[in-house]
């Protein structure tokens, strides 16, 4: 009688222990998952959008100036911190329905929100999506482009692969997609944060020769950047 008693109050501490295990290895997957699919995006924006942001504002490669540079680091930074912390965890996160998120489900929670003007909620929701969709299309093409064309700086023999070798990455990426985007963060994740090392460590070089880089985290640079350009 003794053991059984035992044994029934050892159960739920080992079957809680065992579900917290469970659960918190399911919490690393869904953050290490969440690294892919949604900082993927914008971490890899940098790679094209700083390139031609500064060649743009400076008119050409040869006309790049220190302030040009200091402003569109300025912007890049201050972009992303604002879209992280301000629409993604002040807004994005505490505005959900029943636990949906994305435009259709904001859309849906708006639309019983208001009492007038529901019209106008489905068409700015259908624009949004629209966005949405428009988006999707064209940055994986640029951050793969841009990505690949970097290899012509290390030889130009392979400029004629550039645009083929960008169309097969991205019909294998679309296709992989398609399988669901759990296994696309499974894959993506641990690349994004390999991604995210290695632009660290190789950006403390170039740091220490040009420390003046760090005053872009002021954002007048941004600001005096927009107000000129």
């Amino acid at each position: 009688m003794t053991t059984d008693v035992v044994v029934s109050a050892a159960d739920p501490v080992a079957a809680n222990g065992h579900g917290e295990a469970h659960s918190t290895a399911g919490f690393q997957a869904l953050l290490l998952g969440s690294i892919g699919v949604v900082y993927g995006d914008i971490g890899t924006s940098p790679l094209y959008a700083l390139r031609e942001a500064v060649v743009a504002a400076a008119g050409s490669a040869a006309g790049i100036t220190p302030q040009a540079v200091f402003g569109v680091v300025s912007l890049i930074i201050w972009s992303l911190l604002l879209v992280v912390t301000l629409k993604y965890v002040v807004i994005l996160l505490r505005a959900d329905n029943h636990g949906e998120g994305g435009t259709l489900a904001l859309m849906a929670l708006a639309h019983r929100a208001v009492q007038r003007g529901a019209g106008a909620v489905v068409l700015l929701g259908i624009v949004s999506g629209a966005l949405f969709y428009g988006d999707a299309v064209i940055t994986p093409a640029l951050s793969v482009l841009s990505a690949i064309e970097g290899i012509k700086l290390v030889t130009e023999a392979f400029d004629p692969y550039v645009v083929p070798l960008t169309v097969l990455i991205l019909v294998v990426l679309f296709a992989v997609q398609s399988r669901g985007t759990a296994r696309v963060a499974a894959f993506f994740g641990p690349v994004m944060c390999v991604w995210f090392a290695v632009i660290a460590v190789a950006a403390v070089n170039p740091i220490m020769h040009h420390p003046e880089i760090l005053l872009a985290v002021n954002p007048i640079y941004a600001v005096s950047f927009m107000l000129n350009h």
